[in-house]
């Protein structure tokens, strides 16, 4: 993005960055789908939680250690969090299968309707907690996804039951609700280098 654009980017309200962040990780979530097709939907609930495991403690690990031998930025590793949440929720509600069996529309449709119910989570949990997000640091949202990503792996361990908790999806959606505002962050802080 260009100094200009970041600054128009900065001065949108929390739904318009939210859909120019989501832009992005569709985007890629596209040509992925044109270089490897479906091959995700063999993949099971816990081999998800561990993907996005791995890309929240790579960011983790670039924030404490500064210091990258993979040329490849924390704005990549939120996206992918994004992604693997959305094929998690997907297979979640769609079970999964031994052999890739999606056509790219209805994964692209299955795609923007689970990413539209987490926006709208997000949004009604953000009329609730005043965009408290905005105070937060980066650093704060990846821990959050972090334990996010350990509540999955104990629900997971039980079987998928909780007896007070909310369930898998609500923790899938939590997570890409915070590598957005992770990534706005982010965004927001180039334009002021």
């Amino acid at each position: 993005m260009k100094n200009n654009q970041v600054n128009q980017f900065s001065e949108l309200n929390t739904s318009a960055q939210y859909d120019k962040i989501t832009e992005e990780s569709r985007a890629l979530f596209l040509q992925k789908m044109k270089d490897y097709g479906c091959a995700w939907r063999i993949l099971r609930l816990p081999s998800l939680t561990d993907q996005i495991f791995i890309k929240a403690q790579r960011i983790r690990s670039l924030q404490v250690n500064k210091v990258s031998k993979v040329n490849e930025a924390q704005d990549a590793e939120f996206i992918g969090i994004i992604n693997y949440s959305i094929m998690a929720l997907i297979q979640y509600y769609k079970g999964v299968v031994n052999q890739p069996d999606m056509e790219h529309e209805e994964a692209i449709k299955l795609y923007d309707k689970y990413l539209l119910e987490s926006k709208n989570l997000m949004l009604d949990k953000n009329h609730d907690y005043g965009e408290a997000w905005r105070d937060m640091r980066v650093s704060s949202l990846t821990d959050l996804i972090l334990q996010k990503l350990h509540r999955v792996k104990q629900i997971e361990n039980n079987s998928g039951k909780t007896l007070v908790s909310e369930g898998i999806d609500a923790n899938y959606q939590d997570m890409i609700n915070y590598a957005v505002f992770a990534l706005i962050h982010l965004k927001i802080q180039k334009n002021a280098k």
